[in-house]
């Protein structure tokens, strides 16, 4: 059988881990090939191994029959892998075209010619249906589009393995629907991809070929049209998964926390990102926000958590206006925030585990003593943490979170913001990238805060999670509240009708 690329007994070791346990992988030419399994399982960092960025203390890699040595990114390139990093790798404030072809720029007397350049990259946008302003910055575009800048990057150098390293996790619906497309046109054109991901759904949509990992070890490679989701599933996971959220009916009563014609200014045009928007939460349900990215759903949760300022309106907790309040005051009022970006505004990436679960309480007086922090008592308390919501690191506590998987990071940000008791939960995508069990046990710990009297505001971007774990569903379009929803009496079309502005309902608040 001929494979384009086969990684053969791979072994990648960290300080107290074993990414990589003899993993093989053959990827045939033309083909999609899924590489499946949870958060920490092992995938990223193998497909690191195969575009040069670690080197494996065993086994070797082939690429048409003959072994190759990558020894960094430049290597994989000049042997046509490419990779979509699950974390773009984008200078924000260059231009699309300049992001393009930053590494491979083409120059005469020591001057960039760009004609050539764009000319490549207008043709490669219009041949694979991308749709990309070459002239627009980073900064300024959607996560959707920064991802087919990303996809461009490698059709630029003509890479021919192209790795697409959790590629949905940032993307809605319908974004998600036209990069599978592009993936199968890209395969049409005789690429290969090998696709990261614990999406099932995609997997079965798109991918021909299946290899799933579980904690480091090959478990199996499998025909995607011969089995099961529930049987891929309980391969990655290694026991039976369910895909229903389960909840009790909803005894919601008493406003816990209420926004009234509140209007946020948009930071990138004229336009109101947040146009007047009025609701309330109350004591005992989950409210989700539902709506497609970009429709000012970023712009409401920085204006009612603090980290932006608003230009009318009033935010109450418990009948209390803190519309004015620090965020550090909105946090001791009861407000906990998971955070839609948890590189950029739930973790600081170099502290380790117990500097991060402490980070809304180090300066309480449990935690510090004259202005030096207990780290004896702080230590004791992120292992509570670590051992109650299941966080995995390679050394505990003392473990950098850089280091982390995204799901173990993503547990110890709903640690921590759970752990302070709050009234109101702000919860932002917060499965945002994670697998099936650690969906599973994020969505647990919302409807226990529910169930427990808490008033939580969920906002995301997946209509599967929108109807399973919400009670109310609230549509934002454009800034504005378009639809005041019950789940259980609307079909996920029907909310795609709303989220596209193409419906409208009375909106009673």
């Amino acid at each position: 059988m001929e494979y384009i690329i086969e990684m053969l007994h791979i072994t990648k070791e960290f300080p107290g881990i074993v990414a990589n346990d003899d993993i093989t992988l053959q990827l045939k030419k033309g083909e999609i090939h899924a590489l499946l399994g949870e958060n920490g399982a092992g995938k990223s960092t193998l497909m690191s191994v195969l575009f040069g960025l670690y080197q494996p203390e065993k086994g070797v890699i082939k690429k048409n029959g003959q072994e190759v040595k990558i020894n960094n990114p430049n290597d994989a390139n000049a042997l046509g892998i490419g990779m979509v990093h699950q974390h773009f790798k984008l200078v924000h404030n260059f231009t699309v075209l300049q992001n393009i072809i930053l590494g491979v720029e083409t120059t005469k007397h020591g001057m960039l010619k760009m004609e050539a350049a764009r000319e490549k990259v207008i043709e490669l946008s219009s041949r694979y249906g991308l749709m990309v302003d070459p002239d627009a910055l980073i900064e300024d575009i959607t996560v959707g589009m920064q991802q087919r800048v990303e996809i461009l990057k490698m059709l630029y150098r003509d890479n021919e393995i192209l790795i697409f390293d959790e590629p949905t996790a940032v993307l809605t619906p319908q974004e998600i629907e036209e990069l599978m497309k592009i993936m199968k046109s890209l395969t049409q054109e005789g690429k290969s991809i090998l696709f990261i991901t614990h999406k099932l759904n995609e997997i079965k949509a798109v991918a021909d070929r299946c290899t799933v990992l579980r904690k480091g070890k090959y478990i199996g490679t499998i025909s995607v049209d011969d089995t099961s989701k529930e049987e891929m599933s309980e391969m990655m996971v290694g026991r039976k998964i369910s895909f229903a959220v389960e909840k009790s009916p909803c005894h919601a009563e008493g406003i816990r926390f209420e926004v009234r014609n509140l209007t946020v200014s948009s930071r990138h045009s004229t336009k109101k990102a947040v146009n007047n928007v009025s609701f309330k939460v109350k004591k005992g349900e989950i409210l989700c926000i539902a709506g497609i990215d970009g429709n000012g759903q970023s712009e409401l949760v920085y204006a009612l958590t603090g980290l932006m300022p608003i230009e009318s309106g009033q935010i109450l907790l418990g009948g209390v206006d803190i519309t004015k309040d620090s965020v550090r005051k909105r946090n001791m009022a009861g407000m906990s925030h998971i955070p839609e970006d948890r590189h950029k505004d739930g973790l600081v990436l170099d502290y380790n585990l117990t500097e991060n679960l402490m980070l809304k309480k180090y300066f309480t007086q449990d935690f510090q003593k004259n202005g030096f922090i207990k780290f004896d008592f702080a230590n004791q308390y992120a292992e509570k943490l670590i051992e109650e919501f299941d966080i995995r690191s390679g050394q505990g506590a003392k473990t950098t979170v850089r280091s982390m998987s995204g799901g173990n990071q993503q547990k110890a940000i709903v640690a921590r913001e759970i752990d302070t008791n709050p009234d109101i939960l702000i919860a932002v995508q917060p499965t945002r990238g994670l697998d099936v069990g650690a969906i599973e046990y994020i969505h647990q710990q919302l409807v226990e805060q529910r169930d427990c009297n808490k008033a939580v505001l969920l906002i995301s971007l997946e209509l599967d999670e929108v109807m399973n774990v919400s009670d109310r569903i609230l549509v934002i379009y454009e800034g504005e509240i378009v639809g005041d929803l019950n789940p259980a009496e609307i079909t996920v079309q029907e909310l795609g009708l709303y989220m596209a502005g193409s419906k409208r309902s009375e909106v009673t608040l």
